[in-house]
């Protein structure tokens, strides 16, 4: 049995592509039963983010597993096999253990340690649990995981400045232009990513701040809670036409703003300049957009380049966090092979008490002529012999679980117990 990852994310592949396999909220649930009915999947968590698509998947055999994987992520993009796999991939077993942790800390991610990624992991597991295709084993791998997360930002620097994906779109734009004071931002969209960039204009200065979303109760929501105001989608354009920079993340599949739609707002605008900032996955706002005078559009892209820099500032406390993920990796290696083991463990001693009922069972005449306290002095007698000559091989086992030697013992116990073959150590 396998732990396996197999994905795609924001450095193997390019945006056009890690749209087309972005996996939405509500087609979360289709997707994970869609994963856990092939034939070599046995567990299964889908975690589809602004920067990667990743599915992990407990197996019996790698190969079967990654090929049924693949086909999932070709149907998803639309591609052939050949097309796809050269954008993909895959880790098992203790190196998906670490790329998961590395994950969880933020070390995969544009913007180094953003804190909605600990959200994303602990959400995307969530459902996986909800819908039954997260069980034992991906659950002690992903709870691990957050725990990893937590302490890689709460004992390094890591997290220190922006370490978010929208307080970072906010700073970008600020550079962009030298500073927000002043300016009036719309912000399309309602949800997380939208509230943090929300969050980070309250102390950027800015004259105004509208929200659009498609849905009226959430945009007036968010704009109430930072002193803003809503705007309806049906008045979006109306809208863009005062503004100096529109901020936008909604979940939609589609673009929210098209080329032939958003152009006769560029003519009303009489050339006045417009910074539009767009980090949603799939995206907002259709890329010709770019091409329309005045406009200036940054994408996701974009902000990954902006936030290498605080990448090459923090590379002290990356080496720490990478020092975190390390030992947690061995931490959780080493419960994990215990734990594997406990199962021949309880096997042998399962067998050793058998064998001790059958002889009290033989002897059980003799037996009988001894007074009841001397009766149970002979059961305990003999279970402190079973658990004396028990000890030491059940901490060998316990030790050795995961590593050839354990592999030997464990297989030479089965065949002189002749206990039960499907029992792994």
């Amino acid at each position: 049995m396998s732990i396996v990852v197999i994905g795609l994310n924001h450095r193997t592949v390019p945006l056009e592509l890690l749209e087309r396999t972005t996996v939405t909220a509500a087609a979360l649930p289709k997707a994970l039963h869609d994963l856990i009915s092939r034939p070599n999947i046995n567990e299964v968590v889908l975690l589809s983010t602004c920067n990667r698509t990743e599915v992990y998947a407990v197996a019996e055999r790698f190969h079967p597993a990654y090929a049924d994987i693949r086909d999932f992520l070709c149907d998803l993009a639309t591609m052939a096999p050949e097309d796809l796999q050269p954008h993909l991939y895959s880790q098992h077993d203790v190196a998906t253990v670490a790329h998961l942790f590395s994950v969880a800390a933020g070390l995969e991610s544009a913007v180094l340690s953003e804190h909605e990624i600990l959200d994303q992991v602990r959400s995307a597991w969530s459902v996986a649990q909800d819908e039954g295709t997260a069980r034992s084993s991906l659950n002690q791998l992903f709870r691990h995981a957050l725990e990893t997360g937590k302490r890689a930002r709460t004992e390094t620097a890591i997290a220190r400045g922006t370490a978010s994906v929208s307080h970072a779109a906010v700073e970008m734009a600020s550079d962009r232009l030298g500073s927000l004071e002043g300016r009036r931002v719309l912000i399309l969209g309602a949800g997380d990513m939208a509230e943090g960039m929300a969050s980070a204009l309250q102390g950027a200065g800015v004259d105004q701040v509208l929200v659009a979303n498609r849905t009226w109760r959430k945009a007036r929501a968010l704009a109430d809670r930072i002193g803003g105001q809503a705007v309806r989608l049906s008045d979006l354009s109306l809208a863009l036409l005062e503004i100096d920079v529109l901020l936008t993340s909604t979940g939609s599949q589609v673009p929210v703003v098209e080329h032939d739609d958003f152009a006769p707002v560029v003519t009303e605008r009489r050339g006045r300049p417009l910074l539009i900032v767009d980090i949603a996955v799939p995206r907002d706002v259709d890329p010709s957009v770019h091409d329309l005078p005045g406009v200036t559009l940054l994408d996701i892209n974009d902000l990954r380049r902006f936030a290498q820099a605080g990448i090459d500032r923090r590379a002290n406390e990356v080496a720490a966090v990478h020092g975190i993920v390390s030992d947690e990796v061995d931490r959780f290696t080493s419960v994990a092979s215990a734990r594997s083991a406990a199962p021949l463990i309880g096997a042998l001693h399962q067998r050793a008490e058998q064998l001790r009922q059958t002889e009290l069972t033989r002897h059980a005449s003799k037996l009988a002529t001894l007074d009841p306290q001397q009766q149970d002095a002979v059961d305990a007698l003999t279970r402190g012999i079973l658990a004396k000559v028990l000890h030491q091989p059940s901490i060998v086992l316990k030790a050795q679980a995961g590593t050839p030697t354990g592999d030997r013992l464990a297989e030479a116990l089965r065949q002189l117990y002749d206990l039960d073959g499907s029992t792994e150590a």
